[in-house]
């Protein structure tokens, strides 16, 4: 369905549906009615309060003036400069992110003060001031973000919200920024932006169209954006010393009144020269070109940094002395031979400090894009952590020398150390782009000791689950236990009958990277009092049987009333079902602690060896493989077809579970 179709009737079917999530950030102080000079407004955002000669503020609230606020924060937003900042909005201002009568800035059915969600006119908000200019300023900045409920479905439509800044100055006539939707410049989504009443995501988990929202985490379904807080070019204007502009900040819903956008406003100041301002963000790719910050990679892996270095500012930040970028390369490394490029400048490696250096000018409203290869060490240990951190040298008041310096971050990733001791550890502090090194582990192994007694067992690797077992269900059992094991605490304990089958013990080998060559468990048994069968099959990812193993109690013994044993059978596609023998007469399993392994033989075929508990190997034998391959392997499914079932049901116990990868 076209997205504009979509989205009017999601205005239609929005009055009816509630939101149910709750979550209010309440502002430090709001603009209240009847504040229509905007004088509030116009301090919270000037750096130096007597350039304001007169101020204005109108919007679509006739009832509180809720489009704008002055803020001390709201979730990652914070002053520029002061104690404050000025939010404006099509909707509510720094109201609560999602509430259920969907008045909220951020909500797909959000805030509308004029004409309704469809139709004429548009909810606005415009603040005016008039300023005085000092002497031997020759710019006007100030910090800007824009966040929109529109990103990313609406880019490209009708619906496209709108900020307007305008600088009327009677020497250098009008001057505009503008960012709208469809041509902002979005580098964040509602992952970036948390707390500010865009950190919303859709509830299908596709944000295409209108759809419930809520702060859960999705990926994807990540359903507004923003800008960076100073995004590349326009936030600056020419006036000239000592004469008086006018400024005006204007938010507008274009198309609709139903999605939200709001602009962070703070720090106008004036500046004698053409500011260069450097910001400088640093990634890493795999080999494919997929983004992996953060990501495990194998120890022999390739990685590519890539280094965008935009200057934001007008003015042409210069090839002065020494370099304007440095980046030493991350421990446990190896540079790849003439890898490092640079969209222009001059970059190169050197050796003998083992860093990239790159020197060259950037001019105003532009960006250097900065690339380089190396290679993770191999041998090096599982979980080892890959960071660094580049530099950029810069020269912040154009006299020709590099006074200043931005450190390369990553955006997405949190240090956990909070410098500024403001609360947060993930926003505004140095951060570094990081890899974990993955060794492939040629044995993996589940013993249950880190289980929960009582329930299913789950096993990982460095983080990466790799066993699961089910949850058992009414008939049997099939948990965790903690009063008999082999060699650590707890085991599994099973007590599987027909009515209660079949029972899994699943496997995520990819998550390993890895395929199985063997199987094992040591397990414990004993007589019965009754017949009873037990079925193991492990399966590929297709459900089909790789090999199957078969418990078979038989009535041969003598002791009253256990005078059932169990004998041990693996299938063979050519000889049916094949026995395994213990060392004990009959080659039957007693009370006892056994080991059974599944081992790949070859292309055809397949080993299976029985060990016993303090005596060693009892048997082994070589049966032709079933067909689908070992590499396939994601599951052991444990039967019971006994019919009908016994009333005392024979227990094992299985316990230190392994399996061999390649």
């Amino acid at each position: 369905m076209n997205k504009n179709i979509c989205k009017n009737i999601g205005i239609i079917i929005g009055i009816s549906i509630l939101v149910s999530n709750i979550f209010i950030i309440y502002p430090s102080q709001r603009v209240e009615a009847g504040s229509y000079d905007g004088e509030d407004l116009a301090l919270a955002i000037l750096s130096n309060a007597s350039w304001l000669l007169g101020s204005s503020y109108t919007d679509k609230d006739e009832y509180g003036h809720s489009q704008a606020a002055v803020l001390s924060s709201l979730g990652i937003m914070a002053p520029t400069n002061g104690p404050t900042f000025a939010l404006f909005s099509t909707g509510k201002a720094g109201a609560s992110i999602i509430t259920t009568d969907e008045e909220e800035p951020g909500d797909e059915r959000g805030t509308h003060f004029a004409g309704g969600t469809v139709g004429y006119p548009r909810d606005q908000a415009t603040l005016t001031m008039t300023l005085q200019v000092p002497l031997y300023m020759h710019y006007l900045y100030y910090d800007v973000q824009f966040f929109s409920a529109e990103y990313p479905e609406y880019i490209g439509t009708q619906f496209n919200d709108k900020l307007t800044i305008t600088v009327n100055s009677p020497s250098e006539g009008a001057s505009q920024y503008i960012f709208d939707v469809n041509s902002g410049y979005f580098v964040l989504d509602s992952l970036g932006i948390t707390g500010t009443g865009f950190d919303i995501f859709a509830g299908s988990g596709n944000p295409d169209g209108v759809d419930l929202v809520d702060t859960t985490q999705r990926i994807p379904g990540a359903d507004a954006g923003a800008s960076d807080l100073i995004p590349i070019g326009g936030a600056y204007h020419p006036v000239s010393p000592n004469e008086q502009i006018t400024v005006t900040i204007d938010i507008i819903d274009v198309g609709d009144n139903l999605f939200d956008s709001s602009a962070f406003i703070d720090n106008l100041r004036f500046s004698g020269w053409a500011k260069t301002e450097i910001v400088a963000r640093k990634s890493v790719y795999d080999e494919d070109g997929d983004l992996i910050n953060g990501e495990q990679v194998d120890s022999d892996a390739t990685l590519k940094y890539k280094i965008t270095i935009s200057n934001t500012g007008a003015a042409t930040q210069q090839n002065n002395d020494g370099n304007e970028f440095e980046d030493i390369l991350p421990e446990n490394t190896t540079y790849v031979a003439s890898s490092a490029t640079a969209t222009f400048g001059t970059i190169s490696y050197i050796s003998g400090e083992n860093k990239i250096v790159w020197n060259g000018v950037i001019p105003g409203e532009s960006s250097c894009i900065l690339e380089f290869k190396v290679t993770v060490n191999e041998g090096i240990e599982s979980g080892t952590i890959i960071s660094n951190q580049g530099l950029v040298n810069w020269d912040s008041n154009e006299d020709g020398t590099n006074d200043a310096i931005e450190l390369t971050d990553d955006p997405y990733y949190d240090d956990g150390i909070d410098l500024d001791e403001d609360g947060d550890t993930d926003d505004d502090d140095p951060t570094f782009v990081e890899i974990v090194a993955f060794d492939f582990p040629s044995i993996v192994t589940e013993d249950f000791s880190d289980d929960t007694v009582g329930g299913k067992a789950t096993q990982s690797y460095i983080g990466r689950n790799w066993f699961e077992t089910s949850d058992g269900q009414l008939g049997s059992v099939f948990e965790v236990i903690s009063s008999i094991d082999y060699l650590t605490d707890n085991s599994y304990k099973s007590k599987l009958r027909s009515s209660g089958s079949p029972q899994y013990w699943n496997y995520t080998l990819s998550e390993l990277e890895s395929d199985m060559i063997w199987w094992e468990i040591w397990f414990a048994c004993g007589d019965a009092c009754e017949e009873y069968d037990l079925y193991l099959n492990l399966k590929n990812d297709l459900g089909i049987d790789i090999a199957k193993i078969k418990f078979q109690y038989v009535h041969e013994g003598t002791d009253m009333p256990t005078d059932w044993l169990l004998e041990l059978y693996y299938w063979d596609p050519y000889s049916d079902w094949c026995q395994l023998s213990s060392d004990f007469d009959g080659g039957y399993l007693r009370n006892c602690w056994y080991q059974l392994r599944i081992e790949k033989n070859g292309a055809n075929y397949i080993d299976y060896s029985l060990n016993r508990s303090g005596v060693g190997m009892v048997d082994f034998a070589t049966g032709a493989k079933l067909g689908p391959a070992f590499e396939n392997f994601a599951q052991v499914e444990w039967s019971s077809y006994t019919d009908p079932d016994p009333i005392v049901c024979p227990m094992f116990f299985w316990d230190d579970h392994s399996l061999g990868l390649v």
